[in-house]
């Protein structure tokens, strides 16, 4: 398993931001609430101004069922011009600025043809009338230019109908022309001024009826435009607008809070992750505490936060009550949780003999604490004689900015800190690292104090065993167990001398030669036959290979046709006879 500081960090660590995010709660729901009260207290301060409205009915010339809308919404942009808020204020004699008064009001296109006009005013009486003279001056407005565009369209036929009446008798003319010369007039042109003269004839009445028609307009335009909802004034809804007004300020609120949360995690760098704190000060977490209950816990299981520090007070104890070096307590961020868990150690060492708390906190928090639980723990300060030779003193201190590094090898020669999650930044936790290295003062462990409930990362680091919590714990290996460098040569030599034995003499019928098993498997270890001197011992032609324990022996002769070569080795017999008080020497 790796180390995890060793690993290359992201840029932005979501974990790492949601758990800053987390521990922020408070912070960001205090905004919210604030955010809350703030609108309800806008609310109550500053009421929304009495408000009326007034429905009007719009009729469109131009009307159809696949319109979308678009006229609805140029009625609603006409109604919000300067034009229209300038007539409805002389209408009602008011002096106010049409500028001003088009921002107090605004239109809506609940359809293709209904629009509701909303204005708001000082008094309600005052809002009913604007909003009353609001809709006579639009519906005013929208039937002149019904009929404005009508007059024009009129006005452009007629205008063609005098272009034809001109034409007309310029024709007429130049029929009598034609006419006027009697037989030498020409059929062909007659003929064709009199179809001319018939069409501008025909387009004349058709240019006047037009213009009648144009003249007197839409009817419908005229008639369908109208109210058809009286202004009238709202009723005042305080507890709708509180609401409302609550809802968007816990809204902003609480948005400004997670941003602020969220901005200061990434910023500040302090790591409240168990992995990331175990890495940075190069010790494992051993235990982990909690400072304070939730507020509605601390009365329901106010004992549960002391019964964990008591618990963690005794392995610490179970770790520390064999050495002796003394074991300091630093704290970091915890100074009330370091000063508490310092007198439960001495609490537990009390048992076994004399101890005692050395308080050098700079509030003397351990002197408050045993004045405060009455309890029976001795307390010294720095100027204390030191302690005696059967006395067990916890040091309590402060790794904080401002301490003085050189007078912590005074508090233990080891040191157990107590570090509180998202206190202290990166930088400094390498300070605290280094300063505790250059002091020869070991880490035993780190003791976590208010982490994340759910945080699942890895607090340990799996080197630096020797100075680990976990190192002490480790038992030697039993002596049995041990086998020296000798006695495994030893058992080689012998395992080797017995297959030699068996391959020079094999099993016969005149004796029973039973298998030569290693000491170390067989039992009960046989005794050490000394090793025949080199050159003493002699064996067969086919066994060629020497060692340095056995002299060297001759190659064997290559076979030849005469029978006295064939004949039996005269050492056979001494080989046997070597080998066989070996073996039963061995055996014995």
């Amino acid at each position: 398993m790796t180390n995890p500081g060793s690993q290359a960090a992201p840029l932005i660590d979501l974990q790492r931001l949601v758990v800053a995010i987390r521990r922020k709660k408070r912070f960001w729901l205090a905004t919210a609430l604030l955010g809350l009260v703030a609108g309800a207290l806008v609310t109550v301060f500053l009421p929304p101004p009495p408000t009326a409205v007034v429905t009007v009915m719009v009729t469109h010339a131009q009307d159809s069922p696949t319109d979308s809308g678009s006229l609805i919404r140029t009625d609603v942009t006409v109604l919000q011009t300067t034009q229209i808020a300038g007539e409805a204020l002389k209408a009602i004699g008011s002096a106010d600025k049409p500028e001003a008064f088009a921002k107090e009001y605004t239109g809506l296109g609940l359809s293709n043809n209904i629009m509701q006009i909303t204005v708001k005013a000082k008094t309600g009486a005052d809002a009913v009338a604007k909003a009353k003279a609001l809709a006579d001056t639009f519906i005013a407005d929208h039937v002149k230019r019904d009929k404005a565009v009508a007059d024009a369209q009129a006005k452009a036929l007629l205008d063609q109908r005098k272009n034809a009446q001109d034409e007309l008798a310029t024709v007429d003319q130049q029929v009598n022309d034609e006419q006027s010369k009697g037989r030498q007039a020409n059929p062909s042109t007659l003929e064709q001024l009199y179809s001319r003269r018939a069409a501008l004839q025909s387009q004349v009445s058709d240019f006047t009826n037009r213009a009648q028609q144009a003249g007197i307009g839409d009817p419908r335009v005229t008639a369908g435009t109208q109210v058809v909802d009286a202004a009238r004034l709202l009723p005042s809804a305080l507890l709708k607008t509180g609401g409302l007004n609550s809802g968007i300020g816990f809204g902003l609120g609480l948005a400004l809070g997670l941003a602020f949360a969220a901005v200061s995690a990434i910023s500040k760098d302090k790591p409240v992750l168990r992995g990331e704190i175990s890495a940075e000060l190069g010790a494992s977490v051993i235990a982990q505490l909690r400072s304070r209950l939730p507020l509605l816990s601390r009365f329901l299981r106010r004992s549960r936060t002391v019964d964990e520090r008591k618990r963690v007070a005794t392995t610490l104890v179970r770790a520390i009550r064999k050495d002796r070096p003394s074991v300091s307590l630093l704290e970091l961020g915890a100074p009330k949780v370091a000063a508490a868990l310092a007198l439960d150690i001495a609490g537990e060492l009390a048992a076994d003999g004399k101890a005692s708390v050395l308080d050098d906190l700079p509030d003397e928090d351990v002197r408050k604490l045993v004045a405060e639980t009455k309890s029976e723990v001795a307390v010294v300060g720095a100027g204390d004689p030191a302690a005696g030779p059967d006395e067990r003193r916890i040091g309590v201190g402060t790794v904080s900015p401002g301490t003085a590094w050189t007078d912590l090898e005074h508090l233990g020669a080891e040191t157990v800190l107590v570090v509180k999650a998202g206190h202290a930044n990166t930088l400094w936790l390498h300070t605290v690292a280094r300063q505790l290295a250059d002091q020869r003062i070991p880490i035993v462990g780190v003791v976590l104090v208010d982490p994340d409930p759910r945080d699942k990362s890895d607090g340990t680091l799996w080197d630096g065993l020797h100075t680990a919590l976990r190192g002490r714990a480790g038992l030697a290996p039993a002596p049995h167990l041990v086998r020296t460098e000798d006695e495994d040569r030893m058992d080689e030599l012998v395992a080797r001398l017995a297959e030699r034995v068996a391959v020079a003499e094999p099993p016969s019928h005149r004796a029973s030669v039973r298998p030569i098993v290693p000491p170390a498997l067989a039992g009960p270890k046989p005794p050490v036959v000394p090793l025949p001197e080199p050159g003493k011992v002699s064996v067969g032609d086919h066994l060629d290979a020497p060692t340095k324990k056995f002299a060297p022996v001759k190659p064997p002769k290559r076979p030849t046709p005469f029978k006295r070569d064939h004949a039996e080795p005269a050492h056979k017999g001494e080989l046997n006879a070597e080998l066989e008080s070996e073996k039963s020497a061995e055996v014995s």
